[in-house]
């Protein structure tokens, strides 16, 4: 069997408990490769400029280089689930663990702008893969009661490894006295800001060399033996695992193979469950998240901040993502997963819809030839005050909560080409909403947080009427 040992003894004394230690190691190493999406994700925020001084390219080029990892994962994502009901799911963990050091040390050391475009890419191959494979395999090892909390684990890596990536782009710039600046062994700041995530990606490489594959993965291939004892190992033996086994089997239809025609469906060429998905990818960005961590720092200097302020503001708020996490680890698996998801799309179209008016009222000046938003002083808090509440509301909802429904909604058979769809949609979401923030902060911010608060809105009645409680039921029964 892929992945760790396990003595014959594991299998012939079967337990009813389920090992609650056990099942949140195993699904924290999987969530490793969420630390590492989030970190390279972010961590180009605190290098890009110095990246256009060592370049010397414009902001064309620029913009591209920096978005060529979300492209990239859109890339990864699509290739993920074929590639992993073909040759497992820890071999595409390890796949991306590979191609996370490649980047890494690639993006650090390039010799022109169109290297590190290629080795970026290369990382965002890596992230498209980890943003499938975790929640996949977390919710094919976890028990019922407890797939909401561990899937959870896949967000508050992301955030985590955002937040990291924040810290060491700080501590390194100002350490050398700039992100320009020399650092060590002769080279500048941010190029250490690119290397130093070559030392999570080893670690991840190890935990996926450790860890069991997925039972429905070796069921798939026939391996029945092993499957019962990942399953008596992690899920218990109540229902009996051979019960659990012939369930899966069933479900996965082992005599046919499984291709992306399974997706095929009478409504619009897709089934009704794989278009849920696909729209909560959808909503997952198009309500603007990435914009707060994209583009925040510049947008509260643009409004009147100092950079010191809007750098402390920036940080705050990735604070607030990760504590927020925390309170949808606490409760979906005690209230559900559909109205934490209506409590974040109400709070979310509240806290937008204020941002929206703030901004879109708000006297304007020129700064640096451009009309911008000022804002008084009370306005300026409220803004600060709505943005981290909506962050509250999205971080305790849509963060975490759409990793967990599209690790668990489809059924075996579909699950791995399904949140592959899933998850390419959702990176081509987050590519289109970071391209258009900038046109549409021109058109005018109140515009832009107008849109994104519509999102929201329609967000909430499309949970209601679309998407199906899944709290306590097993990957079988969907």
């Amino acid at each position: 069997m892929a992945g760790a040992p396990i003595s014959s003894t594991s299998a012939t004394a079967p337990s009813d408990t389920v090992p609650t230690g056990r099942v949140i190691l195993v699904s924290a190493a999987a969530a490793m490769g969420g630390f590492l999406f989030g970190y390279d994700t972010a961590v180009v925020n605190g290098a890009v400029g110095a990246i256009q001084k060592w370049a010397d390219v414009g902001n064309a080029l620029l913009g591209f280089s920096v978005a060529s990892v979300l492209l990239g994962s859109a890339v990864g994502a699509w290739f993920a689930g074929p590639l992993a009901n073909r040759y497992g799911r820890l071999a595409m963990m390890r796949a991306a663990a590979i191609a996370f050091f490649v980047s890494a040390i690639g993006a650090g050391l390039p010799w022109d702008i169109w290297s590190f475009t290629v080795f970026r890419l290369i990382g965002g191959v890596a992230v498209g893969i980890a943003s499938v494979i975790a929640p996949a395999y977390i919710a094919e090892v976890s028990p019922a009661n407890l797939r909401g909390r561990l899937g959870s684990l896949q967000q508050m890596a992301i955030v985590t490894g955002i937040f990291v990536a924040l810290l060491c782009n700080y501590v390194l710039a100002y350490g050398a006295g700039g992100a320009e600046k020399t650092l060590g062994l002769g080279l500048e700041a941010w190029r250490w800001m690119f290397i130093v995530e070559a030392v999570p990606a080893i670690v991840y490489g190890v935990m996926a060399s450790l860890i069991p594959e997925s039972p429905r993965y070796l069921v798939s291939k026939g391996d029945m033996k092993d499957a019962l004892i990942v399953i008596r190992r992690f899920l218990g033996n109540k229902p009996p695992a051979e019960t659990r086994v012939a369930d899966i089997r069933r479900t996965l239809g082992v005599e046919e193979k499984q291709t992306l025609a399974d997706l095929k469906g009478p409504a619009a060429g897709l089934l009704p469950v794989v278009w849920v998905g696909i729209f909560l990818s959808v909503f997952q960005q198009f309500v603007g998240i990435n914009v707060i961590f994209y583009y925040s720092s510049v947008l509260w200097q643009a409004v009147g901040f100092t950079e010191a302020d809007s750098l402390k503001i920036t940080v705050i708020t990735s604070v607030t993502n990760i504590a927020t996490t925390l309170i949808a680890i606490a409760l979906v698996d005690k209230i559900g997963r559909k109205p934490l998801l209506l409590l974040g799309s109400l709070g979310m179209t509240l806290t937008l819809g204020t941002m929206a008016y703030i901004f879109g009222t708000a006297p304007t000046a020129m700064v640096n030839g451009a009309s911008q938003p000022v804002l008084s002083d009370t306005a300026g808090l409220v803004a600060v005050a709505a943005a981290n509440l909506y962050v509250v509301f999205f971080g305790m909802s849509w963060g975490p909560v759409v990793w967990v429904l599209l690790g668990e909604m489809f059924n075996n058979r579909i699950r791995a080409y399904a949140l592959a769809l899933a998850a390419a949609a959702q990176w081509v979401a987050n590519f289109l909403v970071s391209q258009t923030f900038p046109p549409l902060a021109a058109a005018g911010l109140g515009l832009a947080y107008g849109f994104y608060a519509t999102m929201a809105l329609i967000s909430l009645f499309f949970v209601w009427r679309f998407v199906t409680e899944t709290k306590g039921r097993e990957l079988e029964e969907m």
